[in-house]
């Protein structure tokens, strides 16, 4: 009697200790969730893509990702920003964004044949390029580009945005445990309340939202003009895709670009890109949003970011919590991301700290370059009278990070090849 008394005490106590860690899952994939969010829905706002099927084919993008990848990355898929001109463009020559989708579908299918084509050559001939003198400045230059967007987004309110900051930053140095864990959410909470007080949240699009809502789900068109214009893209986000999983794993603490490997990941990139676009979404990317989450959070897991898939799917069908999610100022948003994107940048400098990078000639050169042409690219174009890239056609060119981390292989490739 008193034996299973004792067991059912155990048990009970055990059903707790459960409940609360799902319950911890949960709220930290919520926060996931809300970080990628404005980004994720801002790509077919401009573009005039649905945004339901985008959060949709977003969360399917990360879970066919994590599938591709092992369930090893912790990494959530969103709509990609390189394809917004090429969108564009074929909207505007064939009237029809189904073109676009056709187009997609073939970049995302480019990626995996890239894939394939990687794991033939094997990781150890990639991995020589990528030396810690070029992958910190590329982890640098990847936080650095984001933080304009970020204070672009601030600029709306500054108060608001430095109250929602402050927020996220005290409870980070200062707080302890799972509350620390959810410095972010706390802090977009109190950001919103405060908005909402001030009369700066709009709830009309509440109100008018139903509570479930089927996304407009819509086939692709394909045509050689078109998948022409959308196709190159791909080589001007390969080195972007590069540095996101490169930058995720100087997080985490692991070598992704190793084990699962690049070649599965870009594998996951290209079918959720794919897949996205056979029912009417943007391409999907690794998130650098998520990888401060990361950062900030210390909690690596990678079945949070699943779930916070999983609810990205649910959100493309429930229209209130997505109009609700909507109606977050940009104020809120940008000054959230002022400090993800941050640390991000920072995440580079320790990368060059850690793997003891010798401050020699050669490698001042190296990272001196990647910086210079990331970060300064669009001024030297000015200065220059011309553009500082590579142009592939009219839409597609590859500059800023894309073509600094390109120019930085090659540097350090011609500098560092005895020792390579």
């Amino acid at each position: 009697m008193i034996n299973n008394v004792i067991k059912k005490s155990v048990m009970s106590k055990s059903e707790e200790i459960s409940l609360l860690g799902s319950s911890k899952k949960v709220i930290l994939a919520l926060q996931h969730l809300i970080a990628m969010f404005g980004a994720t829905v801002l790509v077919p706002i401009l573009t005039g893509l649905d945004p339901s099927i985008a959060l949709f084919s977003a969360g399917i993008g990360t879970l066919i990702f994590h599938a591709c990848t092992k369930g090893k990355v912790p990494a959530f898929l969103g709509s990609s920003f390189a394809f917004i001109p090429v969108i564009i463009s074929v909207k505007e020559l064939y009237g029809d964004l189904a073109y676009a989708q056709g187009g997609i579908v073939v970049a995302g299918l480019i990626y995996v044949i890239i894939s394939f084509m990687i794991k033939k050559i094997g990781m150890e001939r990639i991995e020589k390029y990528l030396a810690p003198q070029v992958v910190g400045p590329m982890i640098i230059v990847i936080g650095m580009n984001m933080i304009p967007t970020a204070f672009g987004m601030a600029k709306e309110n500054l108060l608001i945005a430095a109250i929602t900051l402050g927020t996220a930053l005290l409870i980070n140095f200062k707080g302890k445990g799972f509350i620390k864990q959810l410095s972010i959410l706390i802090a977009v909470i109190v950001g919103y309340v405060i908005s909402y007080k001030f009369g700066l949240v709009n709830t009309q699009a509440i109100k008018e939202a139903s509570i479930i809502a089927i996304p407009n789900f819509r086939l692709p068109k394909f045509d050689l003009g078109a998948i022409a214009i959308i196709s190159p893209v791909v080589l001007a986000v390969f080195m972007e895709h590069l540095g996101d999983i490169t930058t995720n794993g100087q997080v985490v603490g692991k070598n992704f670009i190793e084990d699962p490997g690049l070649n599965r990941t870009l594998l996951g990139d290209g079918l959720a890109s794919t897949v996205a676009a056979l029912i009417g979404g943007p391409a999907n990317t690794t998130y650098g949003e998520n990888t401060g989450v990361l950062a900030i959070t210390k909690n690596y897991d990678p079945s949070i970011l699943r779930l916070a898939a999983i609810f990205a799917v649910c959100l493309g069908f429930v229209a209130k919590i997505g109009a609700s999610l909507s109606t977050i100022p940009h104020a809120v948003m940008g000054g959230i991301s002022l400090m993800l994107f941050s640390m991000i940048s920072l995440i580079g400098v320790k990368t060059i700290k850690n793997q003891e990078v010798k401050f020699n000639w050669k490698n001042i050169i190296i990272m001196g370059t990647i910086l210079v042409l990331g970060l300064g690219g669009e001024y030297l174009s000015k200065i220059l009278g011309f553009t500082v890239g590579i142009s592939i056609n009219e839409s597609v060119k590859i500059s800023g990070l894309s073509f600094a981390a390109l120019v930085g292989i090659i540097v350090n490739a011609v500098l560092n090849r005895k020792t390579n």
